[in-house]
């Protein structure tokens, strides 16, 4: 099991998007920066947990825990000319762009606010704590996991 954090601007698509979908699932579509994508494709697995990340928010802000519940597929939206996120490049014979799906664990009440997470010792190296980090899809340690996890259930923390 790996664990991952997605980043989401949360006036495109919230946590609470997530929370109120059937089934609590949605396929994280419209990812278009190569790097990314490979992670999606390639190391993304089903199982997999997920902190769902609100970029571009004040603050910014760990807002929900998700899991994977089907590994990198192709992203129907690059297909669809109707779609935000069309790539006419992309050949469904040949897939440019992936996505996996994720299913809503719990809503992180307060969110952890990105200037709390910098002041966590326990997190120092986390990539989203990294100065000109901006990758939407990023690999978490099982020690950043468990941490954010305490985090999240303590009673105390601002």
């Amino acid at each position: 099991m790996a664990y991952w954090l997605f980043k989401s601007e949360p006036t495109a698509y919230s946590f609470a998007d997530l929370m109120a979908e059937p089934d609590l699932t949605t396929g994280w579509d419209g990812v278009r920066n190569y790097q990314a994508r490979n992670l999606l494709r390639d190391q993304v697995q089903k199982g997999d947990g997920v902190l769902f990340y609100h970029s571009s928010a004040d603050p910014a802000c760990i807002a929900g825990i998700a899991a994977v519940v089907r590994a990198g597929h192709p992203d129907p939206t690059a297909f669809d000319p109707k779609a935000q996120h069309y790539d006419p490049k992309s050949d469904p014979a040949n897939p440019t762009w992936y996505q996996v799906s994720i299913k809503a664990v719990r809503a992180i009440e307060p969110p952890l606010g990105l200037p709390f997470l910098n002041g966590v010792a326990e997190l120092a190296g986390m990539e989203l704590l990294r100065k000109g980090s901006r990758l939407s899809v990023q690999p978490v340690t099982e020690r950043q996991w468990k941490t954010i996890l305490s985090l999240a259930r303590s009673k105390t923390r601002r």
